[in-house]
């Protein structure tokens, strides 16, 4: 990977905003699409004794029941700390319902688990949110939630999901596209415009109702001051003119064009209609505005034009074919210093200047993005990039949670029952009551994945890196600080369950970023590796039981990879060392080896540390080689490949013989160490040469090449002839190599394969697309698809042993083909093959597009960034706006260097 000089950074305007506000309470970061997709089903809003948060909270109760730590909507904005809100609604004249959220699945109702069911894309952002766009597609029928339920009910593992698009609504182009546009005309004055364009052949009526209001955060006995919202009088004719007012975050006020009904009520819940009886804490509920509009039903506005929530009717009776409807909305803060005075202020609002701001703004985008994608990267490329970096921008959620007092319940509240206060595994996070957490955090998506995962987060980072490397070293710290990471050193995995692992990707993102960054940042580094010592030895003492340097992480978040629960259902009277727990750590100890060897660079004291890391890294890849009583090795020596091993209580050995990504990740076990570190640094060289002549069989895993007189040294517990044939399987398009990247399970298993495990038989099957169990919720299938991530640290992997080898070492790719490559050329193969999932192929479709994606212009235009993809043709799977790791594709477009281009195109 190639750094950034200092000198070497562009001087943009989004540039210079990212360097005048690095952090997120910043004026520049002050606003942004903080607003969560999805705020109902999650654990934070679950205050149930069993622990089902998709029951305690669904969907239908969303309209009508006030958020107890966030909010919802579609595009929305909100303030850093998520306490005021703006977010577009609509009505078709058709639905049941204000169009207010998306809709989606739980993980019981959808055949393969939770699953969004609705169309929409990130089409444009800037870091600081100076600049964004983003597309709702909503049809003029009426949205068949009923229907995408009973009939995803019906169907089995076997079949595909039943999508929105299935069901005809969207047939003919009968469909709006509704376009959010925010553009800041400074760091306190928003432009918010939407626009809706009819596809379909026929006039369609449309409601558009931006809606305004306030995180509740007064009806829970811990804070009983409540802000308001009110009308102000004597705007100018055409004009409405709103003041929200705040104890935190201050005066805001809300100008809107075109004098659309204003409707007002308070964001509570509407007791009697979600839970059947009961008094309401306001006669003026949170659905008020639905029942009003949907239903004609004004009763429950507030009638003296004040509240905690307000809409902004914008009715159009018929919306013509190819017609585009506007509304046009300013809002500023007390950031935004203007002399004028209010009238004169408020005359201007929609002046010349307000489209001159949008114009500036788009075209300072692409001045950003210009710099940001380098130069020669082609138009689709860069077409993809900037998706991916859009996509990555308008996941940045807030994200509260204060785990003690979800767990105490609110003094208002009724009190919790003992079942939530239980200590786990029997109650969730527990043990986690120092966490609290109030942040804007890069999610893996707005909708499914509404919560940070600490490996998903780590991935996002290295593609952020390439836009606004700050905020990615912030998002790898705020991991590692006290309010979140553990006192006894673990990370927290997800929401779901804080104390789940998550393999240990942090080193590496943290060294990929400060990379990225221009190798500058010391303090970052020590600050990061300082932090991830405590991680690291949470590691060793928790995941390695007896000491045997091999661990036993659990499912490692790959699922159902394996043909058990690793976390749950290994056998009685085993235990299950992991061929890929134990690679992880290796993994990270190299890692922390790399960042010890450059601080070493600057401060010699850090020195030692780099010797721990070596001595680490030396004990876990002899333990691969050999353990146990029997001389149990990772390796199997018949099949030339790793597998897990079960172990008895005599420490007899018997492989788990499945070869899948578990085998091939001891590649990513590797680093060179830089030649100036055996000059240079007298306590890492001495030791080194007393383990070389007092333990040869530690030093085994330190590989020698030379080039003239240059000596390079390679780290990996992966030997010649086994890389060799490790390599022979991950480019054999009849195993591991895929159209478009490579799988995470050997197709040679197509028919399925018989193994025993434990004394019982155990069936495994390559299954290219969506889960045929529901191990995990079903949402997900790491036995046969291509996921990015991992797909990117063996890429990463491979060019880092083609480096150490310097070229020494030639493949045949694919294999079988007769076609010898050095070992860099075939890496960029893969990244070819990676990148091309995104790009249009035959008509226009591009590989990785979801399958239920009607063909033509207004669908193949759309790139979409799937939670994973088909292993034989790539097809799209999972959350198909999983902008975070698999926006990783903007990093392997933006670190292709021109001249690898061409081999990327062939």
């Amino acid at each position: 990977m190639t750094s950034v000089e200092p000198e070497q950074r562009p001087s943009t305007a989004e540039h210079q905003r990212l360097e005048n506000s690095p952090h997120d309470g910043d004026v520049w970061r002050a606003w942004g699409p903080f607003v969560s997709g999805r705020q109902w089903g999650t654990v934070r809003e679950d205050y149930s004794a069993d622990g089902n948060a998709w029951d305690f909270f669904p969907f239908d109760h969303a309209h009508a029941r006030a958020y107890r730590w966030g909010e919802d909507g579609i595009a929305g904005l909100c303030d850093r700390y998520g306490f005021l809100n703006l977010a577009i609604a609509m009505w078709n004249g058709q639905d049941d319902r204000l169009k207010e959220r998306l809709f989606g699945l739980t993980n019981e109702q959808g055949n393969h688990g939770e699953d969004a069911k609705e169309y929409w894309w990130h089409l444009d952002a800037t870091p600081t949110h100076s600049w964004a766009q983003y597309l709702y597609r909503y049809p003029h029928k009426a949205f068949p939630y009923a229907v995408l339920r009973s009939e995803n009910a019906a169907r089995g593992y076997d079949v595909p999901e039943f999508q929105l698009a299935d069901t005809g609504v969207l047939d003919e182009d009968r469909f709006f596209d509704v376009v959010t546009t925010h553009a800041k005309g400074a760091p306190g004055d928003v432009l918010v415009t939407f626009e809706a364009t009819n596809h379909g052949p026929e006039a369609a009526p449309l409601d558009l109702v931006p809606q305004f209001w306030f995180r509740n955060t007064w009806a829970w006995g811990r804070d009983d001051r409540k802000p308001v919202i009110e009308l102000v009088p004597g705007s100018p004719e055409g004009l409405v003119h709103l003041r929200a007012t705040h104890a935190h975050i201050g005066v805001v006020e809300l100008v809107a064009e075109g004098g659309p009904e204003v409707l007002f009520c308070d964001n509570e819940t509407n007791v009697a209609e979600v839970f059947g009886e009961g008094e309401s804490l306001s006669p003026h509920p949170k659905n008020a505005v639905e029942r009003a509009i949907v239903h004609g039903d004004p009763s429950l506005l507030a009638t003296d034009a004040r509240g905690t929530k307000v809409g902004l009717r914008y009715h159009f009776d018929a919306v013509a074919p190819g017609e585009t409807v506007r509304v046009r909305l300013r809002l500023h803060d007390d950031a935004w210093v203007d002399a004028a005075a209010d009238d004169v202020r408020l005359e201007e609002a929609f002046g010349a200047g307000f489209d001159e701001v949008l114009a500036a703004r788009r075209g300072e985008a692409d001045e950003f993005y210009g710099a940001v994608i380098p130069e020669y990267i082609g138009e689709e490329e860069r077409l993809v990039a900037r998706r991916a970096f859009a996509g990555l921008n308008w996941c940045k959620q807030l994200y509260r949670y204060n785990v003690r007092e979800w767990l105490e319940g609110d003094p208002a509240g009724p009190p919790p029952p003992d079942a939530r206060r239980a200590r786990e595994p029997h109650a969730r996070n527990t043990s986690w009551t120092h966490m609290s957490l109030a942040d804007v955090i890069s999610m893996p998506d707005e909708w499914e994945y509404p919560w940070f995962a600490a490996w998903d987060t780590a991935f996002h980072t290295v593609a952020i890196a390439h836009m606004d490397p700050q905020f990615a070293k912030n998002q790898l710290m705020l991991m590692c600080r006290e309010w979140s990471q553990h006192p006894n050193g673990q990370l927290p995995a997800y929401e779901w369950q804080f104390g789940d692992v998550n393999p240990p990707v942090h080193a590496w993102a943290a060294w990929q970023v400060y990379v990225l960054d221009g190798s500058r940042d010391h303090g970052f580094l020590i600050r990061i590796f300082t932090k991830l010592l405590f991680n690291f030895s949470w590691w060793l003492n928790r995941k390695d039981s007896d000491g045997s340097n091999l661990f036993e992480g659990g499912f490692l978040g790959m699922d159902n990879i394996s043909v058990f629960d690793r976390s749950r259902d290994v056998p009685q009277g085993w235990r299950l060392e992991q061929s890929d727990a134990t690679s992880w750590m290796a993994f990270s100890c190299l890692q922390m080896l790399q960042m010890a060897l450059e601080l070493s660079r600057v401060d010699r004291n850090w020195d030692g540390l780099a010797t721990t890391f070596l001595e680490h890294f030396f004990s876990i890849a002899e333990a691969m080689e050999t353990f146990g009583t029997e001389g149990v090795s990772l390796w199997d020596e018949t099949d030339e490949f790793f597998y897990d091993v079960l172990v008895d209580e005599n420490g007899n050995g018997s492989p788990v013989r499945v070869r899948s990504l578990v085998g091939l990740l001891p590649l990513i076990a590797v680093a060179n160490v830089p030649a100036w570190a055996f000059e240079e640094l007298g306590d890492f060289t001495s030791r080194l040469q007393w383990l070389q002549k007092e333990r040869p069989d530690l030093t085994d895993s330190l590989l020698h090449s030379q080039d003239g007189d240059v000596v390079h040294n390679s780290l990996t517990p992966v030997v010649r002839e086994r890389l060799e044939a490790i390599l022979r399987r991950l480019f054999d398009e009849g195993e591991f190599l895929a159209p478009h990247g490579i799988r995470s399970l050997s197709a040679a298993y197509r028919d399925g394969v018989e193994i025993e495990v434990g004394g019982t038989s155990m069936h495994m099957q390559y299954t290219p697309g969506e889960s045929l169990n529901g191990m995990f919720g079903g949402n997900s299938n790491w036995r046969g698809p291509i996921w990015f991530p991992t797909n990117v640290l063996i890429l990463d992997a491979l060019l880092v042993i083609a480096e150490g080898a310097d070229g020494d070492i030639e493949v045949e790719f694919p294999t079988g083909s007769g076609r010898c490559l050095p070992l860099e050329e075939a890496a960029i193969g893969v990244r070819g093959r990676l990148i091309s999932l995104f790009l249009p192929g035959e008509g226009g479709r591009r590989p990785g597009t979801p399958r239920e994606h009607p063909p033509g212009p207004l669908w193949d235009g759309h790139p979409t960034f799937s939670e994973h993809f088909n292993g034989d043709d790539g097809t799209g799977l999972g959350a198909s706006h999983q902008c975070g790791w698999t926006g990783l594709v903007a990093h392997l477009i933006c670190t292709t260097p021109e001249e690898l281009r061409k081999e990327i195109d062939s």
